[in-house]
């Protein structure tokens, strides 16, 4: 579905990728972990247009997407869902997430997939009116999904999408995250909680200061030594 090869990232005199190749197949889950600073989210933001490589090229169904904009790439069915959730927060759910529908014309598909929406977040339902702004980490965060969604993409991006929720939220999330797989979405999941995204990736690739330095099937990597000393809190 996706394929990067040899994708180099300059921020002025900083190397932030160096050369990584990641595939994405359909209907998979493939996350990428590492530390802060390691080149997660600059992947995430080459591959939508934001940043541009200096080297490198990022293939969709056989199409260089490098030479697109941003909204060209949402267009084609790919979205991002960006750390920190950034949610309109003046607006209410239901105006943050016909947003997320800005590029569709089909009224009663965008109808369809706000009721999906508001099955796989029941909350959002129940705060249809209520401003953004005024509601909590986790429930912005399941807006922020669900605005994605209303996009009807392809190939669904989720950068730290855990990040500052408590545990149960965090569990929630990833239960969405599966739910949402289950139905057909391929998924590309950036995530600093390396335990919990591994367990529900098909693939991992672990970034360390712009390279990959491993990757392989979820539950193998768990497994691994170096996985468990760095990122799982486990030692050898």
């Amino acid at each position: 579905m996706l394929h990067i090869n040899n994708l180099n990232v300059h921020y002025g005199g900083i190397h932030a990728l160096r050369g990584i190749n990641i595939d994405i197949p359909e209907n998979k889950i493939i996350t990428l972990i590492g530390a802060n600073g390691a080149g997660k989210s600059t992947t995430l933001r080459s591959i939508m247009g934001i940043t541009k490589p200096s080297q490198g090229s990022i293939q969709y169904h056989g199409e260089e997407l490098t030479k697109y904009k941003t909204k060209d790439i949402v267009e084609k069915g790919i979205v991002l869902v960006p750390e920190g959730r950034r949610v309109f927060s003046n607006l209410t759910v239901e105006e943050n997430l016909l947003l997320g529908a800005y590029c569709r014309s089909d009224k009663e598909g965008i109808k369809k997939d706000m009721e999906w929406v508001y099955e796989l977040f029941p909350r959002l339902k129940e705060r249809l009116w209520q401003k953004a702004g005024t509601m909590s980490g986790g429930e912005q965060q399941m807006l922020a999904v669900g605005r994605g969604l209303m996009t009807k993409p392809k190939l669904l991006m989720m950068d730290e999408p855990s990040l500052g929720l408590a545990p149960l939220l965090v569990k929630e999330i990833f239960n969405i995250v599966r739910e949402i797989h289950r139905q057909g979405m391929t998924i590309l999941l950036i995530e600093q909680n390396a335990k919990a995204s591994l367990e529900v990736a098909d693939y991992g690739y672990v970034l360390e200061t712009g390279t990959i330095v491993l990757e392989g099937p979820g539950q193998e990597l768990l497994k691994n030594d170096e996985v468990k000393n760095a990122y799982l809190g486990e030692a050898k």
